[in-house]
């Protein structure tokens, strides 16, 4: 669980970033990347895990 909020948080931190850089292509794709983390940071906090025996 704890590495789904960094995961997310991180996500915050690039998306940010890229939100202060939008008018550029860069600045678009950086944005695209950390809302792609926060949305995987998010959904991993609902899985549940399988533990092997």
């Amino acid at each position: 669980m704890t590495v789904s909020w960094i995961v997310a948080g991180l996500g915050v931190v690039v998306s940010l970033l890229g939100w202060y850089m939008s008018p550029s292509a860069w600045g678009y794709g950086i944005l695209g990347f950390g809302l792609a983390h926060i949305v995987l940071g998010v959904l991993d906090m609902f899985r549940n895990p399988v533990r092997a025996r």
